[in-house]
Protein backbone atom coordinates (compact mmCIF):
# COMPACT_ATOMS: atom_id res chain seq x y z
CA UNK A 1 0.00 0.00 0.00
CA UNK A 2 1.20 3.62 -0.92
CA UNK A 3 1.93 6.29 1.84
CA UNK A 4 -1.32 8.40 2.54
CA UNK A 5 -1.37 11.74 1.62
CA UNK A 6 -2.21 14.35 4.27
CA UNK A 7 -3.10 17.62 3.41
CA UNK A 8 -4.43 20.51 5.36
CA UNK A 9 -6.48 23.42 4.47
CA UNK A 10 -6.96 26.55 5.61
CA UNK A 11 -10.40 28.82 4.55
CA UNK A 12 -13.67 28.28 5.38
CA UNK A 13 -15.22 25.43 3.58
CA UNK A 14 -18.15 25.80 0.68
CA UNK A 15 -20.97 23.56 -0.43
CA UNK A 16 -21.04 23.29 -3.83
CA UNK A 17 -24.91 23.76 -4.60
CA UNK A 18 -27.05 24.40 -7.63
CA UNK A 19 -25.66 26.09 -10.68
CA UNK A 20 -27.55 28.55 -12.11
CA UNK A 21 -28.12 29.86 -16.28
CA UNK A 22 -26.51 32.48 -17.61
CA UNK A 23 -27.78 31.38 -20.70
CA UNK A 24 -26.51 29.91 -24.08
CA UNK A 25 -25.73 26.95 -22.40
CA UNK A 26 -23.60 28.90 -19.92
CA UNK A 27 -23.72 27.27 -16.14
CA UNK A 28 -22.25 29.11 -13.11
CA UNK A 29 -21.68 27.98 -9.06
CA UNK A 30 -24.70 29.66 -7.18
CA UNK A 31 -22.59 29.94 -4.45
CA UNK A 32 -19.64 32.68 -4.65
CA UNK A 33 -18.17 30.99 -1.79
CA UNK A 34 -16.93 27.76 -3.38
CA UNK A 35 -14.64 29.12 -6.06
CA UNK A 36 -12.13 30.00 -3.00
CA UNK A 37 -12.79 26.84 -1.38
CA UNK A 38 -12.33 24.95 -4.10
CA UNK A 39 -9.05 27.53 -4.78
CA UNK A 40 -7.42 26.91 -1.46
CA UNK A 41 -7.83 23.02 -1.40
CA UNK A 42 -5.73 23.45 -4.86
CA UNK A 43 -3.46 25.47 -3.17
CA UNK A 44 -2.98 23.35 -0.08
CA UNK A 45 -2.43 20.47 -2.47
CA UNK A 46 0.20 22.13 -4.00
CA UNK A 47 1.94 22.61 -0.64
CA UNK A 48 2.75 18.85 0.00
CA UNK A 49 2.48 16.92 -3.36
CA UNK A 50 4.87 17.82 -6.37
CA UNK A 51 4.39 14.09 -7.78
CA UNK A 52 2.55 12.75 -10.35
CA UNK A 53 -1.29 12.08 -10.51
CA UNK A 54 -2.72 9.61 -8.92
CA UNK A 55 -4.05 7.39 -11.89
CA UNK A 56 -5.90 4.41 -9.27
CA UNK A 57 -8.11 4.35 -6.97
CA UNK A 58 -8.11 5.54 -3.76
CA UNK A 59 -9.97 6.25 -0.56
CA UNK A 60 -10.61 9.68 0.96
CA UNK A 61 -11.43 10.88 4.44
CA UNK A 62 -12.02 14.53 5.15
CA UNK A 63 -13.14 16.10 8.37
CA UNK A 64 -14.68 19.77 7.62
CA UNK A 65 -13.71 22.40 10.53
CA UNK A 66 -15.85 25.24 10.81
CA UNK A 67 -15.87 28.33 13.68
CA UNK A 68 -18.68 28.02 16.06
CA UNK A 69 -20.82 31.12 16.10
CA UNK A 70 -20.09 33.81 18.70
CA UNK A 71 -23.51 33.44 19.88
CA UNK A 72 -22.39 29.92 21.67
CA UNK A 73 -20.02 31.90 24.04
CA UNK A 74 -20.95 33.80 27.14
CA UNK A 75 -18.30 35.51 28.82
CA UNK A 76 -16.62 32.25 30.77
CA UNK A 77 -16.91 30.64 27.42
CA UNK A 78 -18.49 27.97 25.96
CA UNK A 79 -22.18 28.06 26.65
CA UNK A 80 -23.56 24.73 27.88
CA UNK A 81 -26.67 25.32 25.58
CA UNK A 82 -24.36 25.23 22.95
CA UNK A 83 -24.47 22.54 20.54
CA UNK A 84 -22.41 19.61 20.68
CA UNK A 85 -22.87 19.18 16.66
CA UNK A 86 -22.17 21.34 13.78
CA UNK A 87 -26.13 20.92 12.07
CA UNK A 88 -26.38 24.12 10.93
CA UNK A 89 -27.88 24.84 7.52
CA UNK A 90 -25.08 27.66 7.07
CA UNK A 91 -22.16 25.68 7.17
CA UNK A 92 -24.05 22.89 4.33
CA UNK A 93 -24.60 19.79 3.78
CA UNK A 94 -21.82 16.88 4.14
CA UNK A 95 -21.97 15.90 0.42
CA UNK A 96 -22.30 19.02 -0.96
CA UNK A 97 -19.26 20.11 1.38
CA UNK A 98 -17.55 16.93 -0.14
CA UNK A 99 -18.38 17.86 -3.81
CA UNK A 100 -16.45 21.31 -3.86
CA UNK A 101 -13.22 19.69 -2.13
CA UNK A 102 -12.83 16.48 -3.93
CA UNK A 103 -13.15 18.86 -7.04
CA UNK A 104 -10.28 20.56 -5.83
CA UNK A 105 -7.94 17.55 -5.64
CA UNK A 106 -9.09 16.31 -9.28
CA UNK A 107 -7.30 17.35 -12.73
CA UNK A 108 -10.41 18.14 -14.27
CA UNK A 109 -11.68 20.62 -12.20
CA UNK A 110 -8.05 22.36 -11.73
CA UNK A 111 -6.53 20.31 -8.77
CA UNK A 112 -3.37 18.36 -8.79
CA UNK A 113 -3.65 15.07 -6.94
CA UNK A 114 -6.66 13.09 -8.69
CA UNK A 115 -6.67 12.39 -12.52
CA UNK A 116 -10.50 11.94 -11.96
CA UNK A 117 -12.80 12.38 -9.22
CA UNK A 118 -14.16 8.83 -10.10
CA UNK A 119 -11.28 6.97 -8.39
CA UNK A 120 -12.73 7.79 -5.26
CA UNK A 121 -14.26 4.33 -4.10
CA UNK A 122 -14.19 4.28 -0.12
CA UNK A 123 -15.24 8.06 1.61
CA UNK A 124 -15.41 8.97 5.01
CA UNK A 125 -16.60 12.44 6.20
CA UNK A 126 -17.23 14.61 9.38
CA UNK A 127 -18.04 17.78 10.02
CA UNK A 128 -17.36 19.92 13.32
CA UNK A 129 -16.67 23.11 15.60
CA UNK A 130 -13.20 23.80 15.71
CA UNK A 131 -11.31 23.70 19.34
CA UNK A 132 -9.38 26.39 21.16
CA UNK A 133 -6.84 27.83 18.38
CA UNK A 134 -7.77 25.53 16.09
CA UNK A 135 -8.28 26.99 12.40
CA UNK A 136 -11.16 26.30 10.40
CA UNK A 137 -10.78 24.57 7.13
CA UNK A 138 -10.39 20.56 6.26
CA UNK A 139 -8.20 17.86 7.02
CA UNK A 140 -7.80 15.93 4.29
CA UNK A 141 -6.42 12.30 3.76
CA UNK A 142 -5.66 10.92 0.14
CA UNK A 143 -4.78 7.01 0.43
CA UNK A 144 -3.69 5.56 -2.78
CA UNK A 145 -4.72 2.41 -3.25
CA UNK A 146 -2.57 -0.29 -4.80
Amino acid sequence: MADPITIRVYGLPAAQGSKVSLGRGRMVESSKKVKPWRADVMAAVRDVHDGPLIEGACSVSIVFLFPRPKGHFGKRGLLPSAPKHLTSHAAGDLDKLLRSSIDGLSAGAGGSLLRDDSQVVNLAASKRYTVGNEQPGALITVMPLL
